[in-house]
Formats: structure tokens, sequence, C-alpha cells
């Protein structure tokens, strides 16, 4: 019974010294024991903030403002954008932890194309610091490690398509809102719409009291006797709700020249608060390599120059349902009854 007993105790300190050496004989394989496999945000209402830096220098600051997102401070930020970065930072789970033969090659990809991530709560403390590389052979995992950690990882958003690192990977304009308007009906207090090539289909509309007043854009157009159809107004107001563009395109070198043509029509909306957001739309058309004439005379884009500073690139049918014409905000005239 006591040789049995000793055999077992042997066996205990036996086991306790090999975990302990198992823990303690060097940090690379320390680190997959524990804190730094745990890359998701278990709480992610309290995420108040994301700063995402590249190899390249270029950093993005991702931060919570009400109801929306900013970016770098400037600008609201592309609300499909941010839920799918949020969506991975708080679904990310380990899939595996790569075989050590390869650490070595995953470390040196990261150091030259990680991507640095920091998330912080809403007291700007850090909830996550890790880095993003690339994706594994089979592109269903992605190299993530965490700061303090020489032992990368392979993880994964399950049910996900798709690489995570392109959720994180984006760049400049590709972060930001890409509205050209979005006002709720209640929010806006006037529209005016200008076709310069059509000057008696422009208007201005605005509200007034509890109705809305109807006039020709242009002092030199009649205005038409007829009373404002107040359903169709509020179906015209209710179009600017969400309206995107396709792209930014704030690159584009031939700016100037095409500010010098005239634009298919000059688009303002007014809030209550007295903002103004402005956009002339120029028509563009996809032009025969060879001659350089027009394939179509269809429209399907405009170049937007917004009056944030922007120059994007609008589709057509996108941006239609806003192009009302005067006549169409008020009543149809009264049959005349035959004697």
């Amino acid at each position: 019974m006591k040789k049995n007993y000793l055999l077992l105790l042997a066996f205990v300190l036996l086991g306790s010294a090999t975990a302990w050496y198992l823990l303690t004989k060097n940090k690379g394989e320390t680190t997959t024991l524990g804190w730094d496999r745990k890359f998701k945000v278990e709480k992610p209402d309290e995420i108040q903030k994301i700063f995402i830096a590249k190899r390249t220098g270029e950093t993005t600051t991702l931060e919570r403002t009400g109801d929306h997102w900013t970016v770098n401070g400037q600008h609201k930020a592309s609300p499909n954008a941010v839920e799918n970065l949020l969506r991975a930072i708080t679904n990310v789970e380990l899939k595996y932890v790569p075989p050590r033969a390869s650490t070595d090659n995953i470390v040196t990809e990261m150091g030259a194309r990680g991507i640095k991530v920091e998330i912080y709560n809403k007291k700007n403390e850090k909830m996550k610091v890790y880095y993003v590389g690339g994706v594994t052979a089979d592109a269903r995992g992605t190299h993530f490690i965490m700061e303090g950690s020489e032992q990368p990882m392979i993880v994964e958003v399950p049910q996900m398509e798709g690489q995570i690192r392109t959720r994180y990977d984006l760049t400049g304009d590709d972060w930001r809102d890409r509205s050209i308007f979005d006002f709720r009906p209640e929010e806006i207090q006037a529209v005016s719409i200008e076709y310069p090539t059509q000057r008696n289909k422009s208007f201005h509309l605005e509200r007034k009291g509890k109705g809305f007043e109807v006039r020709p854009f242009y002092d030199n157009v009649p205005p038409l006797n007829r009373e404002v159809d107040e359903s169709s107004t509020e179906a015209f107001l209710s179009m600017f709700k969400n309206v995107m563009a396709e792209a930014f395109e704030n690159g584009y070198a031939k700016k100037d020249s095409v500010r010098q043509s005239i634009p298919f029509s000059i688009v303002s909306v007014t809030d209550v608060k007295g903002q103004e957001r402005k956009a002339a739309f120029y028509p563009t058309y996809i032009l025969d390599a060879a001659t350089g004439e027009r394939q179509t005379p269809i429209v399907e884009r405009y170049f937007a120059d917004v009056n944030t500073g922007d120059w994007m690139l609008a589709q057509h049918r996108v941006f239609e349902k806003i192009f009302w014409a005067y006549e169409a905000l008020l009543l149809p005239e009264p049959r005349k009854v035959k004697n």
C-alpha cells in the first residue's frame, strides 16, 4: 500500500513538473495557452475607437460619434465598411495554432505587410492590440498575432465567406460614407434642382409652415398656375435618404476640364438647420477607344462635383429618382367641362 502511495505521489509530481516545463520552456509556446489566442472583443457595445496602421505609414482612426462613426475625425464613415469590420472584430475565433515549421515565415510576412489594430473602449483604454497578416494557402484562415506574443495564430470568422484581412485593409476614401444626399423628409427645409438646358423643368421647393411652396428656379420662367401636390412633394422628399455614389474619384485628373462643360443638373438640399449639400452632375459617356466618339447616347453615370470638396462617380439608375421636373410637384390642371 505504501509503495502504491509513493508511486502515485511520484506520478503527480512528475505531471506537475511536466506542466511547469511546458508553460515556461519558451515564450513562444507559453503564448499558445491563453491570452494571446483571444482576439474576439466580448463586449462590442463598449468599442469606442479603432486605430488601424499599415506598414506603408497610412493610418486610419474610426471613432463612434453619436449614431454614426467618423474617419480620422473629419468624415462620416461608411456604415457598411464599419459594420463589416465590427463583425470581424467581435466574431473572430482561433482556427488552429500553426506548426512550428511555418511560424518563422508567417512572422516574417507579417513584419512586411502586417496591419496593426488597436481597439479602445469608452474610457480610452486598450481592449485589444494585434496584427493582421495574410491568409493561409487554402485561403480559409488568416494570420493574426497578439501584441507582445511571439506565436502567430490562424483565425477565422465562422460561417463567413471571404478573407478577414480585407475588412481591415481599406484605404483612404474606401472607409468613407459615399452618400451624396442622406436626409429624412422632416429634416429638409428646401430643395432646388436646376437643369441648365431645360430651364422650364427647374424649380425651387421650400417648406412653409405645414405646407410647401414650389416655384420656377429661373426668374424668367413663368410660374404654372397650379396648386402644390402635397403627396407628390412628400414622396419626392423621401427620395433623398441614403442616395449613394458608386465611388470617390478625387484623384481624377480631368476635373477642371469637366467643370467647363454644362452639367445635366445642379441639386441643392438645405436642412432645417440651414446646412446645404449641393452637387453638380456631369454626364459621362463610354467612348470608343479608336475614335473617341460616344458608343451610346444613353447616360449611365455622372461625375458629381459635391460642395464637400469631393469628386464622385454616380450611377444614373440610383439618382434618377431625385431628378424630378417642376410640374411633377403640382396638381394637374382641372379638366375643362364642355358645354
